[in-house]
């Protein structure tokens, strides 16, 4: 796994990168974690979340599901075996009130919890993993920083 140091950034101009990397991260996670991903559309964060999700899928011996943006009904859950994944797409939501009553923080001890547009969230939780998605000078360029990793 590329590893970053601190404020370094992780290459993942291609989609082998950005696969190895969520190989790579899929180790340092557990239940109880969250994990929230920042970045512009279309910048790899639902695919990061794809490779994450049927990498699980994969070491369990599950079937590999399809793994899309929940963007209009803001939650897709994915059951792995004791492991609960809830996928967040927060893009549509305009206040912090709407966020309280998603239940985000509830049931968390066999979930992991990942969030695509967290912006909104005013605290933050603890076991949180905060991932920067950006374009370089291009859009053919993109990276990641990983805080609290």
């Amino acid at each position: 796994m590329p590893t970053a140091i601190k404020s370094d950034k992780i290459d993942l101009s291609s989609e082998k990168e950005t696969e190895e990397l969520a190989s790579a991260f899929l180790k340092k996670i557990k239940p109880g974690c969250f994990i929230f991903l920042y970045g512009e559309i279309g910048v790899g964060k639902t695919t990061f979340i794809r490779y994450l999700i049927n990498k699980f899928q994969k070491l369990d011996k599950l079937e590999i599901t399809e793994v899309t943006s929940p963007t209009f009904n803001l939650l897709n859950e994915y059951q792995i075996n004791d492991i609960k994944i809830n996928h967040y797409d927060l893009f549509r939501i305009k206040s912090a009130e709407e966020i309280k009553n998603l239940d985000l923080f509830e049931n968390i001890k066999n979930t992991i919890t990942l969030v695509e547009w967290p912006q909104m969230i005013k605290k933050k939780p603890k076991n949180l993993i905060e991932l920067f998605f950006e374009y370089g000078k291009d859009h053919k360029t993109r990276s990641v920083q990983i805080k609290g990793l």
